[in-house]
């Protein structure tokens, strides 16, 4: 019996060909998801459709075209905060996708905040024309213990609001990416964002409580049903 691969990802596998080329209804599905990549990378951010209290700041990069020109630009934080002395910051970057941003950060962050009941939290930090690495910046700035970044991530051709999250424990400029753990492709057709928001809550956790994060701090040390669950309807 044959199987039909389609049903099981959303992966380009099993195309339809005519003789030695792909046929034009794929041909053109490719071009459409081509486009709807190209179109995340330069979409930009619209905080005010965001849907939750935030201080926003920029980076270095002062459009969207200088900040896909220079990444360095990107890491570095153009404005001052006011040191808080938290136990975590988390940072909302627009990074590659503003389109997961829009799409997916309320969601999970709607599942995250109420698991850090009894953390001290600054204020939600929305950053434009942001890279990773700008969670360093503001996480010292802030005096935070730990910072998390949750970043449009680089689209695909099936996956153009692909959202991720990216942990560091004692954030400072100068970090690389080693020090971080990430959780990626949180979005209801990949990791679900009450499996994304279980997952991030422990390793926020032991971050904490074992002062590392990282290579050194590994997500499978403790149980995750939740990574199980099917994706949000």
């Amino acid at each position: 019996m044959a199987i039909d691969l389609r049903a099981f990802t959303a992966a380009r596998v099993g195309l339809e060909r005519r003789g030695a080329s792909l046929s034009t209804s794929e041909l053109l599905r490719f071009d459409l998801d081509h486009a709807r990549a190209r179109d995340a990378v330069h979409l930009e951010l619209d905080p005010s459709s965001l849907g939750f209290d935030h201080i926003l700041v920029r980076s270095e990069a002062k459009d969207r075209r200088t900040y896909l020109l220079r990444p360095d630009l990107g890491r570095r934080l153009q404005d001052k905060l006011q040191p808080d002395e938290c136990d975590a910051a988390i940072v909302v970057a627009d990074g590659l996708s503003a389109l997961a941003v829009h799409r997916h950060a309320k969601e999970l962050l709607n599942r995250l905040v109420p698991l850090l009941d009894g953390w001290n939290l600054a204020p939600i930090i929305v950053a434009t024309q942001a890279r990773v690495a700008i969670g360093d910046d503001i996480g010292e700035q802030l005096g935070a213990k730990l910072a998390l970044v949750l970043i449009g991530e680089r689209p695909g051709l099936t996956s153009p609001d692909s959202l991720g999250a990216y942990l560091t424990y004692n954030p400072k400029t100068g970090r690389n990416d080693a020090e971080r753990n990430c959780v990626s492709n949180i979005r209801p057709e990949g990791l679900s964002y009450d499996a994304a928001a279980h997952l991030i809550h422990f390793l926020m956790t032991e971050s904490r409580a074992r002062k590392i994060s990282g290579v050194t701090l590994k997500s499978d040390a403790a149980p995750h049903p939740l990574l199980d669950a099917r994706p949000n309807p």
